[in-house]
Parts: C-alpha cells; sequence; structure tokens
C-alpha cells in the first residue's frame, strides 16, 4: 500500500537494442481479412464431392500395399521358382543333341555324299567354335540384347504386343519376342524329352513344345531365367546353334553348314552366316535347297541387320551382297530325289525309315549318269513334247547286274514325291513280248523259225472269241521269230504264246523278277499285265547277263556312324538262271534286229551295238522304250497319271528318244563294246524278203535243200520259187521244221 502512493515509477528491464533506452515505435500489425463464412446451404455437396477422392485414396493406399506385398511374395516365389528350375537342369554337353530319330547320310559309289535323310546332326559345336560372323548373324537377327537381359526382353516383348496389337491380332499371337534364351527354352520343350506313349510322334511332340499360350509363355519366362542362372551366356548359344532346326532335315548349325556349303560353320563367310541366320525365321520356307532365290533375299536383310549394328561395315556388307552364298555341287544336285527315296524305302526300316542312330550308307548311284538321264529328259520335254503338257516320264539306269547307276522318277525332281520308276504299275504291253520269245527260244526254237501273221481268233470261256489285231492292222503271212519281234507284230506273239504255252511265259516272266499277278487268258502275249519299270529294267538286265535273274538293288552296305566295319551289305545282285545262255545271246541278238530294222530304230547310236525292245499298251495310255548296251540297260516310261491316252505318242517315239539322249551321254567318252549276242546258225537277218523269200545275212535268199516235199511247202508259204541249190542258204533246218509244222505237214 506504501508502494502505490510513493510516486515512483515501476522497475521494468530496459529493451535490448533501443537506443537511449527507448523504445522503436511499433510497426502497424497486418490485418488479414477474415475467410468469408460459408455460402449458407453448400457445406454438403461439398462434402459429397470429396468424398469419392477421399475415397479412391484409400482404396489405392489399401491397393498399393496388397500389391507391393503380393510383388514381393511373388518375386520371391519366382525366385524360387527359378532356382529349383535351374538346380535341374543337365550339363550343356547333355542337351545339345535332342534328336528322337537319327540320320542316314548316302554316298554314291565313288564315296562322295548326295543325299541326306532324318535328322542330321553334325556334331557338337560352341561359340569359340564357330565362325564369328555366324555368331554375329544370329545375335543381329534374333536377340539384338542377347549379351544384357536377364534371360526375357520386356522391352523385346512390349514392342512385339505393340506390333500384334496393331496387327489386329492377339498379344501374344504372331511377334513373341522372344529371347534367344526364350527359343532355347522351347527347343528344350521346357526340360521335357520326347515320349512315344505321350506323342504320337516326333511332329506332335515338335508341335506341342511350340504351342503358345499365356501359361506356356509364363513356364517359357521361368525356364530361360533359369538357364540364365545355371549356364553361362556363351553355354545357352552353344545350346541354341546346335539344336536349331534349319531345313532339309538340318539340326544345328554345323549340319546346316555342311548340307548347304560342304564346310564347317567355322568357316563360314559373312554371306553364307546370313543364309544361315534367316533360315531361323521359318527353315522349311527358306531353304536354299528350296528356293535359292528366296534365301538369299532373306540373307540380303540380315546383312542389312549386321551392318546396323555394327557387326559389318558398309564395305564388308556390299561385299557379302555382291556375293551371295553359293550352294555346294552336292547341294545344288538336290538330295538324290527318286534313288535316295527307294533306297530309304528298300532298306530295313530300323536303319531307314525309323532309325534312332546315325547311318552311313553306301550305294550304286553314279552321278554322272543320274545327271545324264535328268538333263536327256529335260532336253527331249523341252524341245518336243508341246507346252503346258502334264504327261510324265521315268528313267531306269542300270548295270546288268542290277545295280541301279541312276532313277528319274518324273520331270519333278526332289525327296518324297511320287517315284514313277518304282511305285507306278502299268500295262506293259508289247515290252512284255521278250518273254515270250524267251520262252520259245529256252525250248530249243530258233530265232529264224517261221510262225505265220495271219488273222486268227481264239475262244475264250465266258467270254467268246477272241481276235487279236496288228498294230498297223495288216498281216505279213508266214514271217520268222526275229520278224516278228522287230516289227511288233501281235498275233505272231499270241501264237507263240499259245504254242510254248502261257504257263511257261508266266514262269519266265516271274523268275525274271516280273511280280504281281500275270495275266491267266492269252492277251498275256500283248503285255495286258502291270508292272513297275524297275522290274521291268531289272528283267531286261536279266537277258542281258546271259539268262539269270537279278535283283535290282541300290544299297551296297550301311554302317553305323563310329564303326569300321559294315552293319550289312548289299541285298541285291544277280540271281538263279531262268534260260539257258544260248537263248539268251539269241533273244538279243534278236532285239538288236529291232533297233537296226524293227520299231526301235530312233533309239540307235552310232557305233554302238543296241538291243532293246517298244512297248504301246492299248488305247495308248503307257509308252516303253527298255535297252541296253554291252554295259548298260536302260528303261524308260512315258504317261500321264491319270490314264489319259497318249496322243501320237508310242513306244518307238518319245520314250525311245528320251532312251537315246539318255545313253548318248551315259556313254559318251567310252569305248564301244559289242554286245553279248549269238546270230542264229546260218547267219540270215531274219527277215522274209519281199517276194516271200527268206534272205541270209548277205541278202541272198535261202536255196532249195533237194527235198521236193519241202521244197513244195517252202515255195508255197513264200509265194515264189526258191534258187537253185548253191546259190542260196539251206541250213536252217529249223526253219523248215517249223514251217512244216505251220503247214501241217
Amino acid at each position: 500500500m506504501g508502494r502505490q502512493g510513493s510516486g515512483k515509477p515501476p522497475l521494468v528491464a530496459e529493451r535490448r537494442g533501443a537506443a537511449g533506452g527507448q523504445q522503436p515505435p511499433r510497426k502497424p500489425a497486418v490485418r488479414r481479412p477474415a475467410a468469408p463464412p460459408p455460402p449458407r446451404g453448400k457445406g454438403p455437396i461439398r462434402w459429397l464431392l470429396g468424398l469419392p477422392l477421399a475415397l479412391l485414396r484409400f482404396v489405392t493406399r489399401i491397393v498399393w500395399a496388397v500389391a507391393w506385398r503380393a510383388g514381393l511374395a511373388g518375386g520371391a516365389l519366382v525366385g524360387v521358382w527359378v532356382a529349383v528350375v535351374a538346380s535341374s537342369l543337365p550339363p550343356v554337353t547333355d542337351v545339345v543333341d535332342g534328336r528322337a530319330r537319327g540320320s542316314v547320310t548316302m554316298l554314291d559309289r565313288w564315296g562322295e555324299t548326295f543325299a541326306w535323310r532324318g535328322d542330321q546332326f553334325g556334331g557338337m559345336i560352341t561359340t569359340e567354335d564357330v565362325s564369328p560372323h555366324l555368331l554375329d548373324a544370329v545375335i543381329a537377327t534374333e536377340d539384338r540384347r542377347f549379351w544384357w537381359h536377364p534371360g526375357v526382353d520386356p522391352q523385346g516383348v512390349a514392342g512385339a504386343m505393340r506390333i500384334n496389337l496393331s496387327e489386329g491380332r492377339r498379344p501374344w499371337s504372331g511377334n513373341g519376342g522372344s529371347t534367344i534364351t526364350q527359343q532355347t527354352a522351347k527347343l528344350l520343350c521346357l526340360g521335357r524329352p520326347f515320349d512315344a506313349e505321350v506323342w504320337e510322334d516326333e511332329a506332335a511332340y515338335e508341335a506341342d513344345c511350340r504351342r503358345t499360350t499365356l501359361m506356356r509363355k509364363v513356364q517359357e519366362a521361368v525356364y530361360a531365367m533359369a538357364m540364365e542362372l545355371r549356364y553361362s551366356k556363351e553355354e545357352v548359344l552353344t545350346i541354341y546353334l546346335n539344336r536349331a532346326y534349319l531345313g532339309a532335315g538340318t539340326r544345328g548349325f554345323e549340319a546346316a553348314a555342311q548340307r548347304y556349303f560342304g564346310h564347317s560353320a567355322s568357316l563360314v563367310t559373312p554371306a553364307e552366316a546370313a543364309m544361315l541366320a534367316g533360315l531361323l525365321k521359318a527353315p522349311s520356307a527358306y531353304a536354299p535347297t528350296n528356293d535359292l532365290q528366296r534365301s538369299r533375299d532373306r540373307a540380303n536383310i540380315v546383312i542389312g541387320l549386321m551392318e546396323e549394328q555394327g557387326y559389318l561395315d558398309e564395305a564388308q556388307a556390299e561385299e557379302a551382297r555382291a556375293n551371295p552364298a553359293e550352294l555346294s555341287p552336292q547341294a545344288a544336285a538336290g538330295t538324290g530325289g527318286a534313288f535316295a527315296d527307294w533306297v530309304m524305302d528298300s532298306g530295313p526300316e530300323f536303319f531307314t525309315q525309323d532309325t534312332t542312330e546315325d547311318v552311313t550308307i553306301r550305294t550304286t548311284l553314279d552321278p554322272r549318269i543320274q545327271a545324264a538321264a535328268e538333263e536327256a529328259m529335260a532336253y527331249v520335254f523341252e524341245s518336243q513334247v508341246r507346252a503346258g503338257s502334264v504327261a510324265e516320264a521315268a528313267i531306269v539306269v542300270m548295270s546288268a547286274d542290277g545295280a541301279v547307276r541312276g532313277m528319274v522318277g518324273g520331270r519333278q525332281a526332289g525327296a518324297g514325291l511320287f517315284n514313277r520308276a518304282t511305285q507306278a504299275q502299268r500295262q506293259t504291253g508289247s515290252s512284255f513280248k521278250p518273254f515270250v520269245y524267251a520262252a520259245a527260244l529256252d525250248l530249243g526254237m530258233s530265232p529264224l523259225d517261221v510262225i505265220d501273221d495271219s488273222p486268227m481268233c481264239l475262244s475264250i470261256a465266258g467270254s467268246g472269241n477272241w481276235c487279236p489285231d496288228n498294230y498297223d492292222h495288216a498281216f505279213k503271212g508266214p514271217i520268222t521269230l526275229t520278224q516278228a519281234l522287230a516289227e511288233s507284230r501281235n498275233i505272231p506273239a499270241v501264237e507263240l504264246s499259245e504254242m510254248v504255252g502261257r504257263d511257261s511265259v508266266r514262269n519266265i516272266a516271274a523268275q525274271f523278277g516280273i511280280e504281281g499277278d500275270l495275266a491267266l487268258g492269252p492277251a498275256l502275249a500283248l503285255g495286258a499285265s502291270e508292272s513297275t519299270l524297275l522290274e521291268m529294267t531289272g528283267a531286261y538286265a536279266g537277258i542281258l547277263n546271259g539268262g539269270s535273274a537279278v535283283l535290282p538293288y541300290g544299297l551296297l552296305d550301311l554302317t553305323l556312324q563310329g564303326e569300321e566295319q559294315p552293319l550289312m551289305g548289299q541285298g541285291g545282285g544277280i540271281r538263279e538262271r531262268v534260260i539257258q545262255e544260248m537263248a539268251a545271246r539269241e533273244l538279243t541278238w534278236m532285239m538288236w534286229r529291232v533297233v537296226e530294222d524293227g520299231t526301235g530304230q530312233r533309239a540307235r547310236i552310232p557305233g554302238w551295238e543296241i538291243a532293246g525292245k517298244t512297248g504301246t499298251t492299248q488305247g495308248a495310255r503307257d509308252a516303253w522304250f527298255i535297252g541296253f548296251s554291252a554295259d548298260y540297260v536302260t528303261g524308260v516310261w512315258m504317261g500321264y497319271d491319270d490314264n489319259t491316252p497318249l496322243t501320237g505318242v508310242t513306244g518307238g517315239g518319245l520314250p525311245a528318244d528320251i532312251w537315246r539322249e539318255t545313253m548318248t551321254r551315259v556313254l559318251e567318252g567310252e569305248v564301244p563294246r559289242p554286245l553279248p549276242m549269238a546270230p542264229p546258225a546260218g547267219g540270215g537277218s531274219g527277215f522274209v524278203q519281199p517276194g516271200g523269200l527268206l534272205a541270209d545275212g548277205s541278202g541272198q535268199p535261202y536255196a532249195q535243200t533237194g527235198d521236193p516235199a519241202v521244197d513244195a511247202a517252202l515255195e508255197a508259204a513264200f509265194g515264189a520259187p526258191l534258187p537253185a541249190p548253191g546259190t542260196g542258204d539251206s541250213s536252217e533246218d529249223a526253219v523248215l521244221d517249223t514251217l512244216l509244222s505251220i503247214l501241217g505237214e
């Protein structure tokens, strides 16, 4: 209370910074405008508008919380999955060759490879073995980021999906964006080996391995990442280089390089590497053995990719384009076509069609003769057959022992095609007649025996009379067997067949190798039966070799890879004797007269003795010429696959031309050798001359025999008097005996 009245000021501390203890003047406070009151009646609307946003933020937080935890768990699960798969993967060396079947490599008679069948595998190669150009081409084409991704390339997958969607396909259809590692996983079928109890065949197995579904893509990605974990990049690439299919039955780049270029994958040039890498997109379509130009066009695209990615400079790329890859001579010549297919069909299936081993087969094929046959057919069809004709032809060339040296199965060359030389059963026509004459000669008749070419009819049980006719609808009366065969007269052939017996003719034809059902009626003599060109050519080889049957063959021996001794040898060659050797030699002489004076004259080759026989079937649906020199027997068939009649074609026409063109090429450069033939005793030509006289080799008619009865019969048969004794040749008693039997004496 005393303080209140003391009059002293209160004790207050001085403010710091005030000069002379004076307080600085205060700044006027900034007055913020008061927030306007919310509009009356709008608060609930604003709350309702903010509710969805708040709800979305809440859901997003929940989803994110779940997603990152699920992703973490899923990633861990995938990681475990990848690790488990990686731990089960086998060593690289165990998976480079995954073929379910083996290969067949065929060598010609000189030991050179000419054909491949089955799945070819050239042996394991590594990234260190092959040409660097090949590695660059494969990576540039298939997976440019191969060295950096972990087995799956998200960028590539996204790009592929974008392309698929832009082209109206499903995301996983079409471009897959697969890395080389993923492609390798697919080649390994995700580790599932072929099981014959699960898949019908290897094709079904591979189709299942290539199946694309979302789940399969997930499995493929996991397997690819497991491979990257288990193997190095070089090892992954090694598996891929060895297992990729590259067309023409080749598995792996080593086999493909050998198949197409004739050398190892370590030696391929940039152009060759580009062609091989280009096959990965569509192996069969781009195989250079199918279409070389299309394969080169694809290779140019690969060269562009290699240049773009720096694997080739501009000069190297231009050089590769200017000098495209060339096929090796063996690859350019084809795959052996009809001949190779026939060898595969004729060998044991467990070593050919169904082999699980790698097999080498030495064959009888002569590439020079094969080329001669192919060139001859092409030449005749180009120069003598109208454009657009679908007529077909086939050729077989063999040695006298049945070793097939060349085979053309049709106008189109290639493997897996219908082989008209071995698969087409066709009526043989007059090309069958030599077996009728073989039966007669084997029974002791002579080529100069006389037979009557006059109208005849035979009574056929259940069919009435059958009256054969000659091709020219003319009749020559008594003629020799030689003339009857040379002119391919039908009536003498039927008469002779009836004389010696149809059973004898059938037996001889069957023993010479004509399989199947031979006609039972008299039309047997006119070739009413069916056979293949290979059988007929083999039967003629039996005539050439002196009367012993042959079994045509193409396989010399078969050896398993890695073995030195053949597992098996040839399955054909000369068999048992069918007719006497003299009969075969006389028949060869008669068939020589066919070419010299008869229907086969267009097959003549200057300087060479050629024997053969023409054949034209009823309605001209088939035309044949089969003939031989001293060393080779060649058969030619021509016709339509649907049995349409040929127009203006007989066996002595285009087939004889094809035969001549073939054999002219085959015999080129060789020294002519005489045919192993035996002219009949007396040396007669075997032809009845104008005026009815049978002439000898010098053209002199046969003379009187001195027996009035025989001479009278001969003069009556020939329609002219015989020369006096000493001015002709009357030594052929067999001719007289046969003539007298015909005349009923």
